[in-house]
């Protein structure tokens, strides 16, 4: 397909084969875990047909007991894991599997139904993990309440697949693996339950290992007990680890375990995880709540702000309640007086086990901060009844170093005749530490925090102030600077250094340049004054008192919420060099070149805060003029 003259589009080719062999071998460090990812899926399958049940019970008619088995036959050396779950259609099975990294899972909680479960099979590869140790694989499945027969599908893995109708396949999904050579260790029923025990005795679905071509005599090696409802004393941290990654299909280990039981007037239990990795769609608009809702052991919903709000979304794992029916619909959980007393109670636990992180490991707690600080900070603008709990929590950076503060360590800092919380926004903790805004507060050894998250462009507002001491952007309104002296600093030097004999001799001169550069610049800025805050920098824009910060209307203009652009207040160094140079030669009428000079310093202004000028060709045409000019 040509768009343009001479352009011409091309698909990125793939061999298959080859990519196939890189997702089976190289994903996973232990080739065991394939068993792993496959009674994952068997489980998975079973909770979606139990959910589905829910309101039609005519799909599990006759089969009402959920199971997965795990069946070996030597003499055909295939290790089967079936399930009696959702099983698939034809072309769910050609979608499912036969396109590598679409989950079906995925695209189940993706059909819009508000209230679908979050299961775990959400990245599309945990099923060719059955190549590490199988020459070939069959699917047989049929799906639950289809009218259509069952199918047969098989693959070598080398880039093609088949398919076959299978009339007496029954309601559910079999996996059968057959074995490649060297790989006999996986038809000892030995290692299989050691592996199960390993991996998988958490799942809530009974695993059964039956050992011959006609799976007679049967055991169960995991009863699908549910974890959460074990004593804490019976539980090793490996079998919380293990639940945690098969809750939220997810590598890492989990940073925070939160496992409690609450009786009395609401009897709930709960087992929650924080991750310790943040999960790659954190900050997606889609991304599902992963704490689950079960009424004494059935499952029943995952509607994200039930259990959790929104600014808790990197929390995983499940709430299982006494004191709710088990048909209760999504609607009535949701001004269900109960629901939202289990919600306060989680919500203020899962608040101060945070609270005693922070305070037991701070250095754990920091690194938690820089994976979901800027989540939980969400809170502190949604949930203003929340904000005691929450402000504690806050770590920011600041120009006193590198290291993270409290608000509270922030106030005991605070310069005697300092009377705000001083703040600028950046889209990076750098970028917002180069901003020239904050040059008059270092001279004077005033500790500004540095804040680069979006979300602070609207809690800082919202709260308006700490212990008193109200916030206040150092690229807002008027720098108040005059009564702090500032610091000495013998050896401080810059490259746009004071023409201090130029200025001091002739303020009038810096005066006449002010009211110049009001009438030159017109319309371009809301006005022009000279500047308490700046030290090294000839010029820069603040925002007026009542106007918005720079940064959110930057964000605002990006997300079409805003039409137009404020005028800023241009500030002027009189103490540069390059001011007092301007303010020498409007006054002397030694230069033709002033206006574009005017314009120039706004354009630098502009630039300094991460902004372009108004007119980057005659941005561009001004520049080269005034070059050509110094040059001779």
């Amino acid at each position: 397909m040509n768009d343009r003259a001479g352009e011409e589009r091309f698909e990125f080719q793939a061999e298959v084969g080859r990519l196939l062999d890189i997702v089976a071998r190289s994903l996973y460090s232990d080739k065991s875990v394939f068993l792993r990812e496959l009674i994952s899926n068997a489980a998975d399958a079973c909770d979606k047909l139990r959910y589905l049940a829910l309101t039609e019970p005519g799909l599990i008619a006759g089969d009402a007991g959920f199971r997965i088995r795990v069946a070996i036959d030597g003499a055909a050396r295939t290790l089967t894991v079936a399930d009696n779950g959702i099983g698939m259609t034809r072309q769910e099975l050609i979608d499912n599997l036969g396109t590598i990294a679409r989950s079906g899972t995925a695209a189940f909680a993706s059909e819009g139904k508000a209230d679908a479960p979050a299961l775990i099979g959400q990245f599309g590869v945990g099923f060719y993990a059955a190549f590490m140790v199988a020459e070939r694989v069959e699917v047989v499945t049929r799906r639950a309440g289809a009218a259509e027969d069952g199918w047969r599908w098989s693959s070598i893995g080398k880039g093609e697949f088949s398919l076959l109708p299978e009339p007496s396949a029954p309601r559910g999904t079999s996996v059968i693996l057959h074995l490649a050579q060297g790989e006999d260790e996986f038809l000892d029923p030995a290692r299989l339950r050691a592996i199960v025990e390993k991996y998988s005795h958490h799942i809530g679905v009974p695993v059964e290992l039956a050992d011959g071509e006609d799976g007679a005599g049967a055991v169960v090696i995991s009863a699908g007990s549910a974890l959460w409802l074990k004593p804490k004393s019976e539980i090793d941290a490996n079998s919380y680890a293990e639940f945690y990654r098969h809750h939220g299909h997810t590598f890492d280990e989990p940073w925070l375990t939160m496992h409690f039981r609450a009786e009395g007037t609401i009897d709930y239990t709960g087992l929650l995880f924080v991750p310790t990795a943040r999960p790659f769609d954190l900050f997606h608009p889609d991304r599902r709540q992963c704490v689950k809702l079960y009424v004494r052991r059935v499952f029943v919903t995952d509607e994200c702000k039930l259990l959790l709000p929104p600014w808790l979304r990197f929390v995983r794992g499940i709430v299982d309640s006494e004191d709710l029916p088990l048909n209760i619909s999504r609607e009535m959980l949701q001004t269900n007086p109960v629901v939202a007393k289990i919600r306060s109670a989680v919500v203020k636990r899962v608040l101060g086990e945070l609270a005693k992180k922070a305070k037991d490991a701070p250095e754990e707690y920091a690194r938690f901060w820089g994976s979901f600080g800027a989540v939980l900070k969400e809170g502190l603008y949604e949930e203003p009844a929340e904000r005691d709990r929450l402000l504690p929590l806050v770590r920011v950076d600041s120009t006193a170093g590198d290291a993270l503060s409290t608000l509270d360590e922030y106030v005991a800092r605070m310069k005697p005749a300092q009377d705000a919380i001083y703040y600028v926004t950046g889209d990076s903790r750098e970028a917002a530490a180069k901003s020239p805004h904050l040059e008059g507060f270092r001279a004077r050894g005033i500790e500004v925090l540095l804040l680069s998250d979006a979300v602070d462009e609207f809690w800082v507002p919202a709260i308006g102030g700490f212990q008193d001491k109200p916030f206040r952007s150092v690229t807002q309104g008027a720098a108040d600077l005059d009564r702090i002296a500032p610091v000495a600093r013998p050896d401080a030097t810059s490259s746009g250094a004071a023409n201090a004999d130029a200025t001091a001799r002739d303020p009038a001169a810096i005066d006449a340049l002010v009211a110049w550069l009001r009438l030159t610049l017109g319309d371009a800025v809301a006005d022009v004054r000279t500047s308490a805050r700046l030290t090294e920098s000839p010029a820069c824009l603040v925002a007026g008192e009542n106007a918005p910060d720079m940064r959110l209307e930057r964000m605002l203009r990006a997300y079409r919420q805003l039409e137009g652009e404020s005028k800023r207040i241009l500030e002027i160094n009189p103490d540069h060099a390059l001011i007092a140079t301007l303010a020498r030669a409007l006054k002397t009428k030694a230069s033709d070149g002033l206006e574009d000079a005017a314009f120039l310093l706004l354009d630098q202004a502009r630039l300094a805060q991460g902004e372009e000028p108004a007119d980057g060709a005659l941005f561009a045409r001004r520049l080269a003029s005034v070059m050509e000019k110094a040059l001779g």
